[in-house]
């Protein structure tokens, strides 16, 4: 395998490659190789592999993934100033899928005005009317389709397995404490309290492999290569003509007879790009890089999501994950899994979702809720991610500001593509993300506080009584808080020279070359992340070929 070549090489096979993958070889007169740096997620006679594969396919199963980095890049920050000088884990898929292949499989679009606000910024055809057709495109909605929603498509949506009495609670506390109901988050509007909708279909993981790349696998125009690092984009003059990848520790070239596309998402792109001689021209001659475009924003924009919990005791019997993780009943969830496909082990992250006003002026929301029926070591996942629950019942309600304003950088730190660039997330150094961090944790004592929770609650774990005021409440937030795993805009498109892609998410400077993924945002959508990359890339294959008024 020292030599490929194809119309279009595709790097990663994340959230955003295997979708491109699809739609461009749909065309039997293209070719399209698709280079993923991980692993393969499809059945195995391997036994330790054969486990680690099941845990990707099972909902519950990123507790696992998640830790282990057979499945997950754990990439680590800086020690963050806003955070205490703490270094953060930032994991990210690293097996076919990405991180669709080991995320909390919520279904999360946005706010209409995110993407009007997009085009504002000189992102021409990214508006909500003109994306909207590529979420319901990819959308197969088990409630069925409407305006809002598709029916057929590849990734399938559908509404939480499990409800209970405690959450049930959540919703009604909410209502109380006066967000109102809204059965559809990614319909009309996005304010309100629900149940989250997942990306699942019969208790087992929807991710881009499954829904995208499995079915087109079969395509005789279609190579997909797994354990194949990229390492640098390869030009003749300004024009992208293929890539060098290792794979089992020989190197190989990859030639794109029409384009390279990369789809490593908002950590491995612009390091890529940096690698290849894109990127901040006195950061690249730090480590004898060639300048081929100094493209000083190349790595810049990086924003993300960052969380607060609140965890609160519930009363003995009440419902809760915690003690069904543990001994004879998280045994019988094994079972319940194994038979029905339904139980504890079918569920994602959270089940109930609030998207709320700091302050009621705000023409939109700028406050999440995940409200999940589990507490956990929070020092533990802080520091590992590990997600150990307690024994005794508990609930988390974690809020976190969707539309934040501190921004970060991604920058490598050598010119060895197996060295991780350095990672400046910046959290909370904008002091309206620390206003919005203080509100949103009154708020949650004010939902916990409603009548419909304090039946259910005997005291808040943390913050706790001693955290009372503005001052207490900003210092844990930066003592606890912790990436919701939302990297974006460190590629941005948009309308300016300065801006690292054009609204066709070609890199400017160069021919040849796109980027396909999170790192086009050049703002952070309001909410989870997956649904919004996934509708990126089904535009981007439109743009490709020459489908869209983009193009």
């Amino acid at each position: 395998m020292d030599e490929l070549d194809a119309d279009y090489v595709i790097v990663g096979a994340g959230s955003a490659g295997c979708v491109l993958a699809n739609r461009l070889s749909a065309d039997p007169g293209v070719k399209v190789l698709l280079l993923e740096a991980g692993g393969d997620d499809r059945p195995t006679k391997n036994l330790s592999q054969f486990y680690l594969n099941m845990m990707i396919h099972m909902p519950a199963g990123f507790m696992k993934t998640i830790p282990n980095p057979k499945t997950a890049w754990h990439f680590h920050t800086e020690p963050d100033p806003g955070t205490k000088d703490r270094v953060h884990m930032w994991p990210r898929g690293k097996v076919l899928g990405g991180s669709s292949s080991v995320n909390g499989m919520l279904y999360v679009r946005g706010q209409h005005a995110d993407y009007d606000g997009w085009r504002q910024m000189g992102c021409d055809s990214w508006s909500w009317d003109d994306v909207r057709p590529y979420f319901i495109r990819a959308e197969h909605q088990e409630r069925g389709a409407d305006e809002w929603h598709g029916h057929g498509g590849p990734l399938n949506v559908c509404d939480m397995l499990e409800k209970n009495a405690v959450s049930d609670a959540v919703i009604d506390a909410c209502e109380q404490a006066g967000i109102p109901r809204n059965p559809d988050i990614n319909g009309a509007e996005q304010e309100g309290v629900g149940y989250f909708q997942s990306t699942s279909k019969n208790g087992r993981r929807c991710s881009t492999s499954t829904a995208y790349l499995h079915p087109a696998m079969h395509r005789r125009n279609l190579r997909v290569v797994t354990n194949a690092l990229t390492t640098r984009v390869q030009f003749e003059g300004k024009r992208a003509v293929g890539v060098e990848f290792i794979k089992d520790g020989i190197v190989c070239r990859a030639g794109a007879r029409r384009e390279v596309i990369l789809s490593g998402g908002a950590i491995n792109s612009p390091q890529l790009l940096q690698l290849s001689g894109i990127g901040p021209g006195e950061l690249l001659r730090r480590y004898g890089i060639e300048v081929r475009v100094d493209s000083p924003n190349t790595g810049g924009n990086l924003q993300d999501h960052i969380l607060f919990q609140s965890m609160f005791r519930l009363q003995d019997g009440a419902y809760s994950l915690n003690e069904r993780t543990h001994g004879l009943k998280f045994l019988g969830e094994v079972l319940t899994y194994a038979v029905k496909r339904q139980g504890l082990l079918s569920s994602g992250t959270a089940q109930v979702v609030a998207f709320c006003k700091s302050r009621p002026e705000l023409a939109h929301p700028d406050v999440q809720f995940h409200f999940l029926a589990a507490t956990m070591d929070i020092e533990l996942f802080a520091r590992t991610q590990r997600m150990e629950l307690e024994k005794k019942p508990g609930i988390t309600i974690a809020p976190c500001q969707v539309r934040p304003e501190s921004r970060g950088t991604i920058q490598i730190n050598s010119a060895d593509p197996k060295v991780a660039p350095t990672i400046r997330p910046n959290y909370l150094s904008d002091s309206l993300d620390q206003e919005v961090a203080v509100a949103s944790m009154r708020l949650a004592r004010r939902i916990a506080n409603e009548p419909a929770l304090q039946r259910w609650i005997t005291h808040e774990i943390t913050p706790g009584p001693q955290c009372s005021t503005d001052e207490e409440l900003l210092d844990y937030a930066r003592m606890t808080g912790a990436s919701v795993y939302h990297p974006v805009g460190t590629c941005a498109m948009g309308g300016r020279d300065t801006d690292v892609l054009d609204p066709q998410l070609r890199v400017r400077g160069v021919e040849g070359l796109r980027v396909v993924d999170a790192s086009v945002m050049p703002r952070i959508p309001s909410g989870n992340t997956n649904a919004p990359t996934i509708m990126v890339a089904e535009k981007a294959a439109d743009i490709i070929l020459g489908k869209s008024s983009a193009s």
